[in-house]
């Protein structure tokens, strides 16, 4: 499972709808309706929270998929939002950014160099950066 901090922008189509499913399956977890993935320490930063911080953290993967062309269900998402943001680390920013570009190499060249071009890298608008280390959370990839 991979909740991207960064802006869903940033992501191939592959990694958008992947993220798509696996914040569904998210929502699932933090609603007690699953058992899978309760402990995986991508859900940290939603366990405590209301659910709408999944649903705001969902909209705003659903917009990018809309200004794509090819909008996600909307109907999945719920009602209740928040204004509220969760802090990141722009440490762990620049880890998933880092991350991302690795599997491009392979699986969208095209994508790839896009984000070469990229000089500031934003967060999902869910987030807030600060500045620090990659989060404790996060499990490294050599």
């Amino acid at each position: 499972m991979r909740l991207w901090s960064i802006h869903p922008r940033y992501l191939d189509v592959k990694g958008l709808s992947g993220l798509w499913r696996e914040a569904l399956l998210a929502k699932k977890v933090l609603k007690g309706e699953t058992e899978k993935y309760k402990n995986h320490p991508q859900m940290n930063r939603f366990k405590k929270r209301p659910i709408s911080f999944i649903n705001t953290y969902l909209k705003y993967i659903y917009e990018e998929s809309c200004r794509r062309g090819y909008c996600f269900n909307k109907t999945k998402i719920g009602r209740r939002f928040t204004k509220k943001k969760i802090k990141i680390n722009s440490g762990q920013i620049r880890y998933e950014f880092e991350h991302l570009k690795r599997k491009l190499t392979v699986r969208d060249k095209k994508k790839y160099k896009e984000l070469l071009r990229i000089k500031q890298i934003e967060a999902n608008s869910l987030f807030v950066i600060k500045k620090g280390p990659v989060e404790k959370w996060e499990k490294i990839k050599d």
